[in-house]
């Protein structure tokens, strides 16, 4: 008589689940509740009790021209690689690579702008206030802010988004307040990227609100264009007598990216993309939830602590904390024997020196030198 192969099945950890919490009815127990916390455990418990090297995975996303801030969020075009890329990865890791090139990359925004200065190039515009005049026209010339780089027939330079500032003073023989615009990048609504326009707003009165906090629709009297520097702006309140407008921004040349900052759940790539490169790099993905009973882990190897791990979770719920204690012994067990396959894996590798990664020194095709990209960038 032929024997069964075993299973590792939702059925059959919903089976042993049952067996483990002494729940085999559905009147002590539902199917859906059941469900429920199997794949709580699986998706959010498990990732966090284990980083196994099966669940690291290679992610590459299409870099948009003049546009080097990267929002990780759900609100943009689900068309987009970084669509919801805070619920489905769980954390960034090196090597970095652009366009196949290694890149550099960086946690730190200390390290990061050190490298790359985020400094503002403060430029007199030629219009003066009146004390009645609220609306100014022009253009802010990011070519004659970046004189060690002239731009030629193969460089642009371009207006970083999200950092142009258009200021003035009041009347100073009444209240002389500080009168000031600034940029908010228009995102397309189908790609979810930005693009080269931007509106301009108050940032004490009327800024743009969640979910429309990036807006798509140009403002006809406050834009400016990040490309050709052109503004239109309507102040709240008028610029004073004889008081200059000024612009506040960061000129940037377009070139391929060399290096990658992670901070605050958005990438910022510097220099700003001339076109679309690829970016690739590594990340530790979420398990996929068990929707079927047909379905297995990613592992099949996986079934029993899953079982054991959705178990503990009833019992907490229940109050029950001596069967916690009792299914913990074996449930630490699992958890080894899962982490077996991915220490063994990793004993192949070498311990990373000065030494061991082929460059004996220089800067390397990046700039920086593959051994300067620290680590493994895990945090």
């Amino acid at each position: 008589m032929p024997v069964a192969n075993a299973s590792s099945t939702l059925q059959t950890i919903q089976t042993k689940v049952r067996r483990l919490t002494r729940s085999p009815s559905t009147a002590l127990l539902s199917d859906s509740d059941l469900q429920q916390y199997i794949n709580t455990f699986v998706i959010y418990d498990f990732p966090e009790h284990l980083r196994m090297f099966n669940l690291r995975r290679p992610f590459r996303f299409w870099c948009n021209p003049f546009q080097s801030l990267y929002l990780l969020d759900e609100t943009l075009g689900i068309t987009n690689p970084l669509y919801n890329f805070q619920n489905k990865y769980l954390t960034i890791h090196t090597p970095v690579y652009v366009a196949g090139f290694p890149a550099f990359y960086s946690q730190n925004r200390e390290e990061f702008f050190g490298i790359y200065p985020q400094v503002n190039s403060i430029v007199q515009q030629p219009q003066t206030g009146d004390g009645m005049t609220l609306f100014f026209s022009g253009v802010i010339n990011a070519q004659q802010s970046i004189p060690i780089q002239p731009l030629n027939g193969n460089q642009i330079a371009v207006l970083e988004q999200n950092e142009v500032l258009l200021s003035s003073i009041g009347d100073l023989t009444a209240e002389a307040e500080g009168i000031q615009m600034i940029d908010y990048p228009l995102r397309d609504a189908i790609t979810g990227n930005f693009t080269v326009w931007g509106n301009l707003y108050d940032p004490m009165l009327n800024l743009p609100t969640v979910p429309l906090y990036y807006p798509a629709d140009l403002l006809p009297n406050n834009n400016v264009n990040y490309l050709t520097g052109q503004y239109r702006v309507t102040f709240t309140n008028p610029p004073g007598p004889g008081q200059p407008v000024f612009s506040q921004t960061i000129p940037l040349v377009a070139a391929r990216p060399q290096a990658m900052l992670f901070h605050d759940n958005k990438i910022r790539i510097r220099p700003v993309p001339d076109q679309p490169y690829e970016i690739n790099f590594e990340v530790y993905i979420r398990p996929t939830a068990l929707l079927d009973v047909d379905m297995t882990p990613e592992l099949e190897e996986w079934w029993q602590y899953i079982a054991y791990g959705a178990a503990k979770k009833i019992f907490e719920d229940r109050m029950d904390l001596e069967s916690v204690s009792l299914i913990m012994p074996e449930f630490k067990k699992q958890e080894a024997l899962c982490q077996r396959r991915t220490i063994v894996q990793y004993t192949n590798e070498r311990t990373a020196t000065i030494y061991t990664d082929g460059l004996s020194g220089g800067t390397g095709g990046t700039g920086w030198g593959y051994g300067g990209f620290g680590g493994t960038g895990q945090f």
